[in-house]
């Protein structure tokens, strides 16, 4: 992409200090007019695309969001692997971190290192300004002003069991009904599974449809009297599917049932609001959100995490103690048992604020671009079938390439610079649901290009064109 001065239209104040900054250096890749088409259309779990060559996006989209800025924060983009320059597409497994979340991360280990709340010094309360700003961060991202709502976990994983530990055990009985959407990563199905076993509860799948979508008619059908609780992916890890929340929300509330949104996949993709999605829990990851590993968030509304029973006892959780009894303190630290990953949400502030410093509308149009780019492009690779094409998925692009293991793909793509993930992606019913047990992942971020798609394309071209060269000659 070879892109305009950054000159030419304002820069979001995120990239204010990329002005006049040398451009990074991007290979040069094979002219995408030169590529074949399939022959024949793969035998996949997909729908056909158009197999002309695609066009590119335009390098400076209208909105003026400027990929080649963004790109100069993440030193990691500027590094090689196996003597070729890196292009990231693992993505959805964690994203890269820009160098603002880098310097904030060693400023609090070099610096700023203390514990938080309760202390009288100086640097316990610069910590605690940063870990409450950190909390202030995510609630702004969620679109909650009530920052008592927003609860620090290590990741989506521990949020979705915090809930199924406390709120489930206090609300789940005998014959009640988990509702759990066959999108689903198992952080949110096996946490239900383990609670629904002690409670005697049952667990029930929203099927999926051939392209990825769930099915709507069967979701209503599901619902009932005995539905206590919906869990949905806002984005699937694996299919990109982004389903209708808002409006399954609202049909689950109808029969009194609370909803609990995967975010993982969502919050770096386009803007979120829980207020308007009405979700009662949602949970995210900061790794999946430009921020160090480790450190999460579950939202809750306030009513639902002051009924909820703590899940760990220890420090910071407390009021006061005694052999007698035990008060406890307020949410969100009745849920935030022990020391906190301090460094972690040092990290998270400074990736949230970077994120809310860039054109957000902007960067999701520019995703959304650069799917549609990528989809095209793909099926240009013959024997290439794409798993999951339902309409606004986000830039999760799995497939299998026919004459190939995924996991062997993968590490030959590994050999030209180009890190995707393979293998069950932690979401076998999703794949069963295709009568698959493996496939690649490649998924994009808001710092991928026209260049790393034509990059993966061009290299599984030359894959597949050499296993038909080996398959002749053994012929």
């Amino acid at each position: 992409m070879t892109g305009s001065a950054p000159s030419r239209v304002p820069l979001p104040e995120a990239l204010a200090h990329a002005a006049g900054g040398p451009r990074y250096w991007l290979p040069q890749q094979p002219d995408q007019a030169a590529r074949t088409a399939p022959a024949t259309a793969p035998s996949a779990p997909s729908s056909a695309r158009p197999s002309a060559p695609p066009a590119a996006p335009p390098s400076a989209p209208p909105n003026g969001f400027d990929v080649e800025a963004v790109r100069r924060d993440f030193p990691q983009l500027h590094r090689e692997v196996n003597g070729r320059p890196l292009v990231w597409l693992d993505n959805g497994a964690t994203t890269l971190k820009p160098r603002q979340v880098v310097e904030a991360v060693a400023e609090h280990y070099s610096m700023g290192t203390s514990n938080v709340h309760r202390g009288a010094h100086t640097l316990a309360q610069q910590a605690t300004q940063v870990y409450e700003e950190g909390r202030e961060e995510a609630a702004k991202l969620l679109g909650t002003q009530d920052t008592g709502e927003i609860v620090f976990v290590r990741g989506t994983t521990e949020a979705v069991n915090l809930v199924a530990q406390s709120w489930g055990r206090a609300n789940l009985g005998l014959g009640d009904e988990i509702l759990v959407s066959a999108a689903e990563h198992h952080s949110n199905l096996v946490p239900w599974q383990l609670i629904a076993k002690e409670r005697r509860a049952r667990i029930r799948p929203i099927p999926l449809l051939p392209d990825g979508q769930l099915d709507q008619d069967a979701y209503r059908d599901l619902l009932g009297s005995r539905t206590k609780l919906v869990a949905l992916t806002h984005a699937s890890n694996v299919l990109g599917t982004v389903p209708p929340v808002a409006e399954m929300t609202a049909l689950a509330h109808r029969y009194g049932a609370k909803v609990l949104v995967d975010g993982a996949q969502a919050v770096s993709h386009f803007p979120v609001d829980v207020t308007e999605l009405d979700a009662d829990f949602y949970a995210f990851s900061g790794h999946k959100i430009f921020a160090p590993t480790g450190i999460g968030v579950l939202f809750g509304k306030r009513e639902l995490l002051e009924a909820m029973p703590p899940w760990q006892g220890g420090g910071n959780m407390i009021d006061s103690v005694s052999f007698e009894e035990t008060s406890y303190a307020p949410v969100p630290h009745r849920l935030e048992a022990g020391t906190g990953h301090i460094a972690g949400v040092a990290g998270l502030r400074a990736a949230l604020r970077y994120l809310a410093g860039l054109d957000r509308p902007a960067a999701t149009a520019y995703e959304e671009q650069l799917t549609a780019y990528a989809m095209d492009a793909l099926a240009t690779v013959p024997g290439l079938s794409l798993i999951g094409d339902a309409p606004g998925k986000i830039g999760v692009l799995t497939f299998l390439l026919a004459g190939t293991d995924p996991i062997a793909l993968a590490g030959a793509l590994d050999q030209q610079g180009i890190a995707v993930r393979a293998g069950h992606h932690c979401a076998q019913p999703a794949l069963a649901a295709f009568g698959l047990q493996s496939a690649v992942r490649a998924s994009l971020a808001l710092y991928n290009t026209v260049q790393d798609v034509d990059a993966l394309v061009s290299a599984l071209q030359g894959i597949q064109g050499t296993q038909g060269t080996q398959a002749a000659s053994a012929a």
